[in-house]
C-alpha cells in the first residue's frame, strides 16, 4: 500500500509542477488553487508512504558521495568569496 501511495504522491509531484508553470508565477487563480492543492496532497501521501516504509542506513558510497559534494560546494563557496575583485 506504501508504494502505490508513493507513486500516486509521485504523479502528483509531477502535477503541481506543470501547475506551477501554468499559473504564472500564481497570478493565474484556477492553475494557482491546482498547484497548491496538488502539492499538499503529494506532501500528504509522501508523509504517509514514509511512515510505513522502512528507510535504509546509509551505505558506505553513500555516505562517500555526500562527503565529496559536501567538499565541492564548500570549494566553490570558497572560491567566490575569495575572487580578487574588479577595478
Amino acid at each position: 500500500m506504501s508504494w502505490i501511495l508513493l507513486f500516486i504522491a509521485g504523479l502528483l509531484e509531477v502535477a503541481w509542477a506543470a501547475g506551477l508553470k501554468s499559473s504564472e508565477g500564481f497570478t493565474r487563480l484556477w492553475p494557482s488553487v491546482f498547484t497548491l492543492v496538488t502539492a499538499t496532497g503529494s506532501f500528504v501521501l509522501l508523509a504517509m508512504a514514509m511512515r510505513q516504509l522502512r528507510s535504509a542506513r546509509p551505505t558506505p558510497s553513500g555516505r562517500a558521495s555526500v562527503r565529496s559534494a559536501r567538499s565541492f560546494s564548500a570549494s566553490c563557496s570558497w572560491a567566490r568569496r575569495c575572487r580578487p575583485r574588479a577595478c
